[in-house]
């Protein structure tokens, strides 16, 4: 088996995969949200702390598989340092009582895992990431061949839904409050701007979009609750839009043969039903991740994890080091 552990922003997990088949064991991930909520965002050395506390406690409940460990896994890519440090110091203190090899795993790779979590992997796929920190299309040819294709330039799709909930005094995690607002909205209220809607340009933006929309909400003033959800609603179209036609573009240029959606923001459905119209039309199948493995979780790197055993892929534990702000896959 493989424990894997994730740390990288202010989810605490820790899974217990079977080599042979793949198989999640043991799967267990305690969130931070309640904490952060009150500054209406993740404070790092609060989640660090928290991590430092809640890794151990998720531990002494797997302690029962301990002596079938063959490898740690741990993502030490990107993500926030300090809360990187938590993890990865877990995993070598693993790997050096164990007497077994440790795996540092990207994080965005292992997102790119959850869509094989208790079944086989299928190469390739032209993924589409969307996340709290990031917005990419990657083309995952295999294990060792992960290249990034376009990604934002500012801020991404996740991050700018906790913004604007932010504006509005939602709170946190401001995704699943706008996608749930927006259901009781007029998406055709604000006519907001879809970013780089002109420009052939192969990027994603969302500062002006957020910008547009600080704009109009001090323009309304006291805002009703059905104000919330008209603007909830026109900027989940815009910002789904702004994915689509940068996605579309692409398309026209590649054709895929297999389309798939991960990381956090995925979870979001309206997003995940205009993207399943959009590879409809390319006649391209869409992927998805079980809804409880979108976020960050230690499944999706034990699984990812899984693979680099397989073809003998491990760290140096005194190499192994914590990169934040690492953006090639491979």
């Amino acid at each position: 088996m493989i424990l894997s552990i994730e740390s990288s922003c202010d989810d605490s997990s820790i899974a217990i995969t079977r080599v042979d088949d793949a198989k999640v064991l043991f799967h267990k991930k305690i969130s931070q949200e309640a904490e952060h909520t009150k500054y209406g965002g993740v404070v790092p050395e609060l989640a660090s702390r928290l991590h430092a506390k809640e890794l151990p406690r998720i531990l002494e409940s797997a302690k029962e598989y301990l002596s079938d460990i063959k490898a740690v896994a741990v993502t030490n890519e990107p993500g926030l340092s300090v809360t990187l440090l938590e993890g990865v110091a877990m995993a070598k203190a693993l790997s050096i009582a164990l007497k077994i090899p440790i795996i540092g795993i990207h994080h965005l790779k292992a997102h790119i895992y959850s869509l094989f979590i208790d079944n086989i992997v299928k190469f390739p796929q032209t993924v589409l990431l969307v996340s709290g920190g990031h917005t990419q299309i990657i083309e995952a040819k295999n294990h060792a061949d992960m290249e990034v294709i376009a990604t934002s330039i500012d801020d991404s799709f996740g991050e700018s839904f906790d913004k604007v909930a932010k504006m509005m005094s939602l709170g946190y995690p401001g995704g699943p409050i706008i996608e749930q607002l927006a259901r009781s909205g007029d998406e055709n209220r604000f006519a907001f701007p879809i970013p780089l809607l002109h420009s052939n340009r192969l990027a994603f933006s969302y500062s002006g979009l957020k910008n547009a929309v600080r704009l109009e909400i001090e323009k309304l003033g006291d805002l009703s609750q059905q104000d919330k959800s008209d603007v909830a609603a026109s900027f989940q179209k815009a910002a789904t839009e702004h994915i689509l036609h940068k996605t579309r573009y692409y398309f026209r240029k590649k054709s895929p043969k297999s389309v798939a959606i991960v990381g956090g923001a995925s979870a979001n459905l309206y997003l995940r039903n205009r993207l399943e119209i959009l590879c409809a039309s390319f006649n391209a199948p869409l992927l998805v991740a079980k809804l409880k493995y979108c976020s960050d979780n230690a499944a999706m790197v034990g699984r990812c994890a899984l693979e680099s055993y397989k073809n003998n892929e491990f760290s140096s534990i005194n190499e192994l080091l914590v990169h934040p702000k690492s953006s090639k896959i491979n």
